[in-house]
Order: structure tokens, then sequence, then C-alpha cells
């Protein structure tokens, strides 16, 4: 099986129809356009994370956030070249946040606004958990499939949409709770699987708008198999014991590069 990446425009069972360009053909003017759109996403980034003065935090903007910022990258991927770097390059606007949570995390660096958007009670050392799983998730997503893999768009659309909207259903809806995990309800999960995998099939078009890649029903299917794997996954207590930002993304990837 070959790995997902620009210069690798075959994707098991699906025909790419873009062409390989060898590295010596990219200009620099790609490669300098790659950095300051790089740049510009960054710091919409740290716009989307609440950073700006008066920024009123509640449980239902974080929720927006984490639905707001994986989505709105994934739309910006297609305005970057076709060069080797285009994926790293687009990898650092989540990447520099890696390292932002962990100088927060243990207090090296000093946000209150930020600490305040990002965490659930308003402590520091709870940007070291889901905040940095999520950065750390749209970052190697991003590295290691890029946009030319179905696997990609599947696995973050799982995690920002799937996953955001069952937090917000569960918490509004969730009266029934699931039998194996009382921290989890049928109405959130339910929900992490419909927007989930609606969010996903409305990406893969979206790319393969660009010719990318072919959307077939084979595909589709295959992008519910992922949906319902990965909320089985989030359902489980595992995810309440480690941290579903990194359990969902984490099986979405892998099963992605499995099954694609």
């Amino acid at each position: 099986m070959k790995w997902p990446n620009e210069m690798f425009l075959i994707s098991k069972g699906h025909r790419m129809s873009s062409t390989l360009v060898r590295p010596e053909h990219y200009s620099k003017q790609n490669v300098n356009w790659d950095c300051l759109f790089s740049i510009s996403l960054f710091k919409r980034t740290k716009t989307n994370l609440g950073v700006h003065r008066g920024y009123r935090v509640k449980k239902l903007n974080r929720k927006f956030v984490h639905i707001n910022i994986g989505l709105v990258f994934m739309l910006c991927w297609p305005l970057f070249s076709n060069g080797p770097q285009a994926p790293y390059l687009a990898a650092l606007a989540p990447g520099v946040n890696i390292f932002r949570m962990i100088g927060l995390g243990f207090g090296i660096l000093k946000n209150e606004a930020m600490v305040k958007s990002m965490s659930r009670y308003g402590d520091a050392r709870e940007l070291l958990k889901g905040p940095l799983y999520y950065a750390c998730s749209l970052t190697f997503i991003t590295i290691l499939f890029w946009r030319t893999s179905p696997t990609a768009p599947v696995a973050m659309a799982t995690l920002c949409a799937g996953d955001g909207v069952a937090d917000i259903a569960g918490r509004r809806l969730g009266t029934i709770k699931l039998p194996y995990n009382r921290n989890k309800s049928f109405a959130g999960s339910f929900a992490m699987l419909i927007m989930g995998f609606t969010v996903s099939v409305g990406y893969l078009f979206y790319f393969a708008s660009f010719g990318y890649y072919e959307v077939s029903l084979q595909m589709i299917m295959l992008t519910l198999f992922i949906s319902i794997a990965a909320t089985i996954i989030e359902s489980l207590p595992i995810s309440t014991d480690i941290d579903d930002n990194l359990t969902v993304s984490l099986i979405s990837a892998l099963v992605g590069f499995l099954v694609f």
C-alpha cells in the first residue's frame, strides 16, 4: 500500500486526476505563496481561539471553536500549491499551536484569555490534554495524508464536526445514557455519527471538485464505516479517561489508511 503523500497521487482503488510533478519544477513563487498563506492561516487561528480582548468564555463557544478551526482550515487547502512543501507549510498553522499549548500548560507562556477559551475550568494544565491533542491531530493528519487522500477530510471532519456536535447534543438532549458509559448518551453518539459522516462526505466532494480524487459509492460506504468505528471508540470509557480528541483522530486516521 502506498503511503498517501503529494508525491504519490495514486490512492488504493481510486484514480487521481492530478499528475505527478517533480520538485525541481516548482518555482520559488509557489513556496513564497505557501509560506504567506500559512502565516495568514496562523493569524486566523489565533482569532478563532479567542485571544482577542473581551472574549466571553462559554462551553458552547468552546465547542464552536473546536468545530470551526479544523473545517475552515481544510477549506483553504486547495489554495496551496502542488509543491512537496505545501502540506508541511500548511501544517504550520495548527503545528505552532502544539508549542503554544505546551508553553501555556506548563506556565512558560502567559495568556489568560486563551487559557479560559480553551479549558473547561480555567486551569492552564488542561491545555496539555484536549487542546494539545487537537492541535497534534490537525498537524499530523495534514502532513501524513494531505488533500490527495480521502483519509484526511474524513478523519478531520469526524474529529471536528462529529466529536464537536456530539458534546453539544449530549449535553442538551442526552437524557438516556449508554449502559457501558454513563458519561455518554445515545443522543450524543447518534449526533456524532450523522454529523461526522455527513460533513465527511461533503468534504470528499469538495476536494473531488478540484480533481484530487473521484468520489464513488464504495468511498462513501467506507466513510460510513469509519464514522461508525470512530463513534464506537468515542463512546467507550477509554475515550473519557484519555481524551476523545486523541482516540477519535487516531482511529479515524488508522481505519482510513487501511481501507482507502
